[in-house]
């Protein structure tokens, strides 16, 4: 006896031709069959461990076959509320196991799931809220302050959520309560056809322009970018993956943790990138991996109960965001001596996000680089008319392509042809090949400061600095920083006859930008160097005060 719909004379015909309107039928027919989704993920890993842990939080633990039955719940709960394919779920949270039962769960109800940056400020949040349109939007209570005064202002959020895996609060009126609403459904599989193609997650990256873009990613651009890092990264199902860097952040989430849990290893989460938790976390599951930017990989060297703890389990470390300095590669690898293998991972939110890789037989050989494209991913290097630049030192656009690409920016057609034009995605940053085609970003076409791991537009933090009437010209530069490796630095000329201090700059700064924009640094000079054009040159500005942060 069939389990599925009888078949007509027609549905018949379509075994005896192999056209795109048969193959259609096909693969709605036997979808739950041949799929390969995100919402399957977590299942097929329960299939194979259901008793290993999947995540640990604090004195939380999840085993496989429990993430799975809490995400089925949550899934169930979203249908519930009506949530269709493709709707906009937003998450405003740390790295805890309701973000992650949300995420998954979210996938499973065949929604779209918004990771909400927590280092935004009330207006941005909003932004993001709105022009996905998201329709329920879950809040953790220890981040409940940065949102609270623009909830009024979401018209198409229907329902809030809170989550009180932060501070412990109740819930306030209009929310409601995590545990209490997801966990009355039932753990089974919810009933919703999904394909590859579907997208499943959105991200808002600001790039350099002043407002965010919405990046919508796809199962196949997901699970793709998972597979590459597995195989290129070297995970294994015996791995247990330490979480620090916030899972809201793509590099964390989609090259560790989902990575991680489509193998069957075992995530720990951290609220946050402590270097003391850190240590003690690695020391208490005997952590096997741990990435972080160069910027915490410091903070653990520098931290002076570095010697205390036994950080002997860590046998891979990974990196990304920037260059690791050799000097600093070198002393980890003498002071973890059991970590030989480092790994430098380069991308874009747009890439899902890892384009290359640095593999640890090349960290010093090529140190600086950005290595090769991943398994599933070609690079190239284009002038600027889009023609490949393939003579070693020249430099070029950074282009990639392949299955992790994604599918497009929400709401912005021009921005996604120009993005995804003449068959490469184009990244914005300035690269140059050596004679083995090892990529190196030498210069960003579009103008960004990386910080700590964070991308702040130069632009954005320009215009808040003209606030001041004082302010004659401005410029916006990363310089080298021992701790964030790029130090946000404002270099302002003051109208004739003002002055102006660093502190007051810092100050309206503050006022105005989320604080991992607010400069490190204010140099007030008399005049910026310039082209005969006009054009303000950053690059001599970089060059003159390379050394500003060391004095």
């Amino acid at each position: 006896m069939s389990l599925i719909n009888p078949l007509t004379e027609k549905d018949r015909e379509r075994y005896n031709a192999v056209t795109r309107e048969n193959v259609d039928f096909l693969r709605s027919r036997y979808n739950k069959v041949t799929r390969w989704v995100i919402a399957d993920m977590v299942r097929r890993s329960a299939y194979r461990y259901p008793d290993k842990p999947a995540l640990i939080f604090g004195d939380q633990a999840l085993t496989y076959a429990q993430l799975e039955a809490e995400c089925n719940r949550f899934a169930n709960a979203l249908i519930d509320l009506g949530i269709k394919k493709y709707d906009r779920v937003a998450v405003l949270a740390h790295n805890t196991i309701h973000h992650v039962v949300a995420w998954l769960g979210t996938a499973k109800a065949g929604g779209i799931y918004l990771a909400i940056n927590y280092l935004l400020r009330g207006k941005d949040v909003g932004f993001c809220i709105n022009h996905s349109e998201s329709r329920v939007f879950i809040v953790e209570d220890a981040l409940h302050d940065l949102v609270g005064d623009v909830l009024e202002d979401m018209p198409t959020v229907k329902t809030l959520v809170w989550s009180n895996q932060g501070k412990g609060e109740q819930a306030p009126d209009g929310f409601k309560e995590f545990d209490a609403w997801y966990k009355q459904y039932p753990d089974t599989e919810p009933d919703v056809e999904l394909h590859i193609e579907d997208p499943v997650q959105m991200t808002y990256t600001s790039g350099t322009e002043t407002l965010p873009k919405g990046v919508i990613l796809t199962n196949q651009s997901l699970l793709a970018e998972y597979t590459g890092a597995i195989i290129d990264g070297q995970y294994t199902n015996e791995d247990i993956n330490i979480n620090a860097l916030p899972i809201f952040h793509c590099a964390q989430r989609d090259v560790f943790l989902n990575p991680c849990l489509m193998l069957g290893a075992t995530n720990v989460l951290l609220l946050q990138a402590d270097p003391l938790q850190i240590m003690k976390c690695v020391e208490k599951y005997s952590a096997t991996m741990f990435f972080a930017p160069p910027t915490v990989w410091i903070g653990l060297l520098r931290h002076p109960d570095f010697a205390k703890y036994d950080l002997s389990s860590i046998s891979k470390g990974y990196y990304g965001a920037s260059i690791m300095p050799v000097e600093v590669l070198k002393e980890l690898q003498s002071r973890m001596p059991n970590c030989r293998r480092f790994y430098n991972y380069y991308g874009q939110t747009e890439l899902s996000p890892y384009h290359t890789i640095l593999k640890p037989e090349y960290q010093i050989a090529k140190a600086g680089s950005a290595g090769k494209g991943g398994i599933n991913m070609e690079t190239a290097i284009e002038d600027n008319d889009h023609q490949p630049v393939t003579a070693p030192g020249i430099p070029g656009e950074i282009c990639g392509r392949g299955p992790h690409a994604m599918l497009l920016y929400f709401k912005e057609p021009e921005k996604t042809e120009a993005t995804l034009a003449h068959g490469w995605f184009h990244s914005g940053d300035i690269g140059i090949l050596d004679e083995d085609n090892f990529v190196t970003v030498a210069d960003r076409k579009k103008d960004m400061v990386k910080t700590g791991g964070e991308n702040v537009a130069s632009r954005e933090v320009e215009e808040v600095i003209y606030k001041d009437s004082r302010v004659s010209e401005v410029a916006v530069i990363g310089l080298p920083h021992e701790k964030w490796v790029e130090g946000v630095t404002a270099v302002v000329v003051p109208k004739e006859g003002q002055s102006i201090s660093q502190g007051e700059i810092i100050n309206l700064c503050k006022e105005h930008l989320a604080a991992f924009k607010v400069p490190k640094g204010v140099i007030v000079i008399e005049q910026l160097p310039k082209t005969p054009s006009g054009k303000i040159l950053k690059r001599d500005l970089r060059q003159t005060y390379k050394d500003f942060f060391k004095v």
